[in-house]
């Protein structure tokens, strides 16, 4: 079931001790916003200079500090959120004896942002059931800009317990908050979620492309088929940018080519056919080789011109 609440229903909710482990383009707004909602937040990067500025800049809430380790960070958090690289990186922050589990209390919820596979998630799950603790899941869509403006849509596995325990705290900076099913569904819903924006983003650039050889004026096509079978997230919010070759908003190709290795690596296990997917993070490699591996997505429409 989507759960899509505005984030105000919850401003009457008992503030809570979470700690946040990564302060990235996503995770360092996404703690700002529950700092903001009234939560003490404590936060860990690997960069202490972020956690440094983090803390800085909102320490007129009165509710952030830092620590050294992410045991540290955990160690009174009733929430431990994370939003890092990949599954390495997640291994690094959750495991060993200075990992966010060694700290946690018995009970305590961890709640994974990243973009990594399901088979980390699961394994990820089975080592804190059997510490006593609980573990989500919860990929996120929405990109830099999502964060920021705490409209992010949060896909969900694990259980319904820590799923509702978590579900008012993580509105602070989510739109749509939704339970997908058990360990592992909410990075494989992300794994989908990529697979359409890769195609989408492909069809546009070639559109747009095509529509400026032919001389059209793109803004006013764009306009118009906006209104249209055509209309997407996509071309709503990059269509223009990519006409103008603007490729500075958030969502690199770099990581766009790493969560599509995901896909590929699970469409080995369950025997998924994507073509396209395939082709299109070919394409993507090509963006690579220009040079544009810090661009956003929307860069596919540079190897056309």
């Amino acid at each position: 079931m989507t759960i899509q609440i505005n984030p105000k229903t919850y401003e009457s909710i008992a503030p809570r001790h979470v700690a946040f482990l990564g302060l990235g383009v996503m995770g360092a707004p996404m703690a700002g916003h529950l700092a903001k909602a009234g939560h003490t937040v404590t936060v860990y990067n690997r960069s202490p200079a972020k956690s440094e500025a983090f803390c800085a800049q909102l320490a007129s809430t009165g509710k952030v500090t830092r620590a050294d380790t992410p045991a540290q960070a955990a160690s009174q958090a009733d929430i431990v959120f994370c939003c890092v690289g990949n599954d390495d990186d997640l291994r690094s922050v959750v495991l060993g004896d200075t990992g966010a589990f060694a700290g946690m209390k018995p009970g305590a919820l961890f709640v994974d942002h990243t973009t990594a596979s399901a088979t980390v998630a699961r394994e990820l799950d089975s080592a804190a059931r059997a510490l006593g603790l609980q573990f989500i899941d919860a990929p996120v869509s929405g990109g830099e800009a999502g964060a920021q403006n705490g409209m992010l849509t949060v896909m969900c596995g694990g259980d319904a317990a820590a799923f509702n325990d978590v579900l008012p705290v993580a509105m602070a900076f989510s739109r749509a908050f939704t339970l997908m099913g058990p360990s592992g569904s909410g990075q494989l819903t992300k794994m989908v979620n990529q697979i359409c924006i890769a195609g989408l983003v492909q069809g546009l650039s070639e559109a747009v492309a095509f529509g400026q050889r032919a001389g059209l004026d793109m803004d006013q096509v764009l306009q118009v088929i906006g209104k249209g079978a055509a209309q997407s997230w996509q071309l709503d919010n990059r269509g223009s940018t990519m006409a103008q070759g603007k490729f500075e908003f958030g969502f690199a190709v770099d990581w766009m080519r790493k969560d599509l290795g995901l896909v590929f690596d699970e469409a080995k296990r369950n025997g998924a056919r994507v073509p396209v997917t395939a082709l299109v993070d070919q394409f993507y490699a090509d963006v690579q080789q220009m040079g544009g591996g810090r661009w956003d997505t929307s860069s596919l429409v540079k190897r056309l011109k």
